[in-house]
């Protein structure tokens, strides 16, 4: 198997000023090492997730940590697996706190190239080295994110008017290495991932509950091992992930079909990042597709478990998750606008909180509504890229990924500026004349002044109406009290599942110039209810006429016993 991502030209060694290791930071290193070799798991979960940390604050706020080359190496026998696992720490440490150059991004990128190949491509079979689940995570979500960064620091570098010597030096490197975090080499190396674990066999044979020893025998030497298979796991959430940030918003959701999305999700709560960032993405796909319904139970899932989790450490992961969830509220804040639908009251008032002013402008509806939903969206989505390579000698030809995104959504959201208004008026008619909801529209200063303009809203209003809406059983048994549970889209089915519903409560039509307004709202049915709590009832009478009959029976029987003994 040739190399998954090839490493690209070096533009010198990642510079850096050496100094002195204070004799704590040796000793970290040391035993971090004795844990890799011992494959040693939960120490090395501790010293990554915790004493790195903690050293960091200490030591290494302004500062790289030791250098992988020169500085580590003498102190782990100049092993060149573990060094390869130090350098991805490393990189992500200037990502975070200092801000990387085109030397740290170049070779930070040469780094997984290296470290991906040894993985996948080991000489010797898979490879015998474990990692904790959260690096591994760590790992695929920092790819993601170092491969997003890059996108945008080249086109800023691309757009730059006033270029200095080092930025024209910077370009001419980027347009004679066009391979360094190429869309392709990203995703090749995921896909890989996934097959080399052999992911999508294992979760569908665990779906269709085949014994531990067939799944053993589907994932072979390489997906039997926890290492390949966590990171197949994770990969597959990558390409969510990747294919959203490239605006192919279908394809991001049919990758996951073979993972379960429910509140009973076993696997994913494990890796909190992990966790959050499926249902993020999972949302924002279903907000693009206009399958809007879908998206607030996403997002209102994934929100509600956050306010519910306790002893998050103060980490850059609880900033991370913090940000991520201020995003997915101004989604959703979007989204109520344009399906109002009923949320947790924790939710709501959350909501209100932080985006009050925003929502009420979005209900008022009419032309105003329109910045304020763009504002939302600005904030909230991700930052998309480009698919294609940009254009080095004419930059205006190049496309900017975020605004064509917005432009895209947009275009759909303009056609439901008067929805809400007209929602108002049509609730309160069974039929209703076109030039009554006229007059009606131009008293409220709308910018609809004749029928035929008016036909044009009503029919984009029918059309907005009409969503597509996972479908599989909405409710299924829970294992605790038989009540009825509300699933996640995706539960037990692939995410794109769907079928036509209605945002509102009702649908029109329209016959020459009246309005007929139909009632699409599906009655309650409470005989299952019913009949259901009846026989709890019964149940619970049995129960209390069994206890009174044993007690009376438990009184006559002193009773017997006391008149005895007299």
């Amino acid at each position: 198997m040739t190399d998954v991502i090839k490493p690209s030209g070096d533009i010198g060694s990642a510079s850096s000023v050496q100094q002195a290791i204070p004799d704590q930071v040796k000793d970290f290193i040391r035993t971090f090492y004795k844990h890799f070799l011992e494959n040693n798991v939960y120490e090395l979960h501790g010293c990554y997730e915790n004493t790195f940390n903690k050293l960091t604050d200490k030591y290494y706020t302004k500062s790289a940590w030791p250098d992988p080359l020169t500085e580590v190496a003498p102190l782990v026998d100049n092993d060149q697996i573990f060094l390869v696992l130090y350098s991805e720490v490393y990189y992500r440490h200037i990502y975070a706190k200092l801000g990387p150059t085109l030397e740290h991004r170049t070779n930070s990128y040469n780094n997984y190239c290296n470290l991906f190949n040894l993985i996948l491509n080991h000489e010797g079979g898979p490879v015998t080295f474990e990692l904790p689940a959260k690096w591994l995570w760590d790992i695929v979500d920092e790819f993601i994110y170092q491969f997003n960064q890059f996108s945008v620091f080249r086109s800023k570098l691309i757009n730059k008017k006033n270029l200095s010597e080092q930025d024209s030096a910077e370009l001419s490197f980027l347009q004679q290495h066009v391979e360094i975090w190429s869309s392709y080499s990203v995703l090749n190396a995921l896909y890989s991932l996934i097959g080399r674990s052999k992911i999508y066999e294992q979760l569908t044979a665990q779906r269709n509950n085949l014994p531990p020893s067939k799944i053993s025998e589907i994932a072979g030497p390489y997906g039997s091992l926890t290492l390949y298979k966590n990171l197949g796991y994770f990969s597959i959430i990558g390409l969510l992930r990747i294919h959203t940030l490239l605006g192919d918003f279908t394809l991001a959701l049919k990758t996951m079909e073979e993972i379960e999305l429910s509140k009973k999700s076993n696997f994913l709560t494990r890796v909190p990042g992990a966790h959050f960032t499926t249902y993020y993405y999972a949302g924002f796909c279903y907000l693009m597709m206009h399958r809007y319904a879908d998206a607030i139970k996403t997002f209102s899932h994934i929100l509600l478990y956050i306010t519910r989790i306790k002893n998050i450490s103060k980490s850059g992961q609880y900033d991370a998750i913090t940000k991520k969830s201020e995003q997915m509220y101004a989604l959703l804040t979007i989204l109520i606008g344009l399906c109002p639908t009923r949320i947790d009251d924790v939710l709501h008032n959350n909501l209100k909180e932080k985006f009050s002013e925003q929502l009420s402008k979005i209900v008022k509806g009419g032309e105003a509504s329109l910045k304020t939903i763009e504002e939302l969206f600005a904030f909230g989505s991700p930052k998309f890229i480009s698919i294609s390579l940009p254009s080095f000698d004419s930059p205006e030809l190049n496309i900017d990924a975020i605004h064509l995104h917005s432009s895209v959504f947009m275009v759909t959201v303009k056609n439901t500026v008067y929805n809400n208004l007209l929602k108002t008026y049509l609730n309160l008619y069974s039929s209703m004349e076109l030039q009554k909801l006229l007059n009606f529209l131009e008293s409220d200063d709308t910018k609809i002044n004749n029928l035929d303009e008016l036909k044009e809203v009503l029919l984009a209003f029918k059309l907005t109406n009409t969503q597509i809406k996972w479908t599989e059983t909405a409710a299924v048994k829970t294992a605790t009290n038989g009540e009825d549970e509300e699933q996640l889209p995706g539960a037990t089915s692939g995410l794109l599942n769907g079928e036509s519903s209605n945002v509102y409560d009702f649908d029109i039509t329209i016959n020459d110039n009246l309005i007929q307004i139909i009632e699409m709202k599906v009655a309650r049915k409470f005989s299952d209810w019913f009949i259901r709590n009846t026989s709890k009832n019964y149940f619970v009478q049995d129960a209390i006429r069994n206890d009174r009959i044993e007690e009376t029976g438990k009184e006559k029987k002193d009773k017997k016993t006391k008149k005895s003994k007299k």
